[in-house]
């Protein structure tokens, strides 16, 4: 059964895995205790033309995978565009709303079909600076995903995909670098398109103080200018899209 009990216990062991057969197996397991057959954890990319740009992990069946690839649909799959717009995932029964209907979609949900691939649910994983992912959970036609299979894939799908971001990618463990509290001020009136001295105004400091703190955060990041400081900032999670977008 889904329980609670059994969401924590993956979530410690998922951090336990060694690689990506081992986190399969955990998924394999996840499946078996909702009751579904299948299991993907991606990247929304191009896998054939890019296979470095993500990671995966999953079960469908070869033919599946090899004619989802052949067409780019980590890019386009109707329920990777759904995912896009929600953060506490959803039935794929319930995602059109989410998705916008095209007319190739209708094609994709029947060689699923075709393929043994019915209802299914999808938790969305959004990195700052990454590629779109998820982590989906499918059943076999004819066999419809439950409430209790999505608050138990919602406990387990962040875990699961932190962990394949890590086997993926192991110096993303590392803690990087962190600007002051006074720096990522600075950074942020800047990438907002303010000078020097108005930042000074705003923060009550001198424009010479500026300029070094936005020196001393561009040698953090080994960045040789402000647009590169910006976007490494905000891949580290030091910044947000927020932060320079709200007024």
């Amino acid at each position: 059964m889904p329980t609670m009990d059994a969401a924590h216990a993956f979530a410690l062991d998922v951090t336990r895995v060694k690689d990506a057969a081992g986190l399969a197996d955990l998924l394999a397991e996840a499946c078996a205790r909702m009751g579904c057959s299948w299991f993907a954890l991606s990247h929304h990319v191009d896998f054939l033309a890019a296979p470095d740009r993500g990671v995966r992990v999953h079960n469908y069946p070869e033919d599946w995978a090899r004619w989802f690839d052949e067409r780019g649909l980590g890019l386009t799959d109707p329920v990777h565009r759904a995912s896009h717009r929600s953060l506490e995932g959803f039935f794929w029964r319930n995602m059109k709303p989410l998705s916008g209907e095209r007319p190739e979609d209708e094609l994709v949900l029947s060689e699923a079909q075709r393929h043994g691939i019915g209802d299914g649910l999808t938790i969305p994983a959004h990195i700052p600076g990454e590629a779109h992912g998820s982590v989906s959970f499918a059943w076999t036609p004819g066999i419809a995903a439950n409430d209790m299979a999505l608050l138990f894939a919602r406990m387990i799908g962040g875990p699961a995909f932190e962990a394949a971001r890590l086997l993926a990618n192991p110096e993303l463990a590392q803690v990087g670098p962190r600007l002051t509290d006074r720096q990522r001020e600075c950074l942020i009136l800047s990438a907002k398109g303010n000078s020097a001295p108005k930042v000074g105004r705003i923060l009550d400091l001198s424009p010479d103080t500026v300029r070094e703190h936005l020196r001393n955060a561009r040698q953090r990041y080994d960045a040789n200018g402000g647009i590169t400081l910006t976007v490494r900032a905000l891949y580290a999670g030091d910044l947000s899209y927020e932060d320079i977008a709200k007024r």
